[in-house]
């Protein structure tokens, strides 16, 4: 059924492909376009028949997902700042406290154990990570591995207290049903921790560094395999000598024989010689066989 509006449409088409652009409309014209104009607005417009095409296969909307969340990028490095050394670890264990790579990784105790010694040390001592009675003393090799450090270092002719002594993890690594039973860290918890052991380094400036067993000698220079590989020569961590030796709790097993203890001893020796310190023929003789 044809509309009053197609009519209207069809003539000015025809007015078109004859060339003409204007069309005159009189008063009556007018009228009578703005009264149809009216007419159309009141009435719904009725809805077009469906043509009988195919029904294209239907498609499945998808809302756009969302973006994924940026994460905060990893800190892998940090700054001390101070004008003393003592200022300067300070704010190093200020920021190990709050340290993202490792909290996050939910393998940790809460306990910070920093750090112990003289600031302006020549020799450092690295261990591995705090154990239960480093972790209630806050303070590195308190315990029974401690005390027979401390008898090392006392041969060796030096006190404890001149030394600078530290561990790679800064906290207790935890483990189910945990009481005084301790775990080595993972290569994560090493590895989270490692530029705080190169920002200690840069601020003490040791004459030479010992690493105190394989788990220490491999977060600290990569090295993996047997101690025995490790020790009995130098390393080096960017221009600081580097000895390895055995953690000074082999010591407390039942299988530390008389060549064990001279092993550890040969290790001490070398960090005499670099250090300059005078050495006894009753020293060089620690843990030799008699005669």
């Amino acid at each position: 059924m044809s509309r009053p509006v197609d009519t209207v449409i069809e003539f000015l088409k025809t007015e078109q492909t004859r060339g003409k652009t204007h069309v005159f409309l009189d008063d009556a014209a007018r009228t009578a376009l703005r009264e149809l104009y009216l007419r159309t607005q009141s009435k719904p417009a009725a809805p077009a028949p469906a043509r009988a095409t195919p029904a294209p296969q239907a498609a499945v909307l998808k809302a756009e997902a969302p973006p994924e969340p940026v994460a905060a990028p990893v800190p892998t490095h940090v700054t001390a700042t101070g004008a003393t050394k003592a200022e300067r670890l300070a704010s190093l264990r200020s920021q190990a406290e709050s340290w993202a790579p490792a909290r996050s990784l939910g393998t940790l105790r809460d306990t910070i154990v920093f750090a112990s010694g003289n600031p302006e040390a020549r020799l450092m001592l690295i261990g591995e990570a705090p154990g239960y009675e480093d972790e209630r003393k806050r303070e590195p090799f308190a315990g029974p591995a401690g005390q027979k450090l401390n008898d090392i270092l006392k041969a060796m002719g030096i006190v404890r207290d001149d030394a600078y002594l530290t561990n790679i993890v800064k906290f207790r690594p935890a483990a189910p049903r945990q009481t005084t039973n301790n775990r080595k860290p993972s290569p994560e918890e090493l590895a989270a921790f490692l530029p705080f052991i190169r920002a200690e380094i840069d601020v003490i400036q040791p004459t030479c560094i010992l690493a105190l067993g394989a788990t220490a000698a491999e977060g600290l220079l990569g090295l993996t395999g047997a101690i025995a590989a490790m020790r009995g020569s130098w390393h080096d961590f960017h221009g600081t000598p580097v000895r390895v030796t055995l953690h000074p709790g082999s010591l407390l097993h039942t299988s530390a024989d008389l060549s064990t203890k001279r092993q550890l001893w040969e290790d001490m020796l070398s960090i005499m010689e670099k250090l300059g310190l005078p050495i006894s023929d009753r020293q060089r003789g620690f843990f030799l066989p008699k005669p």
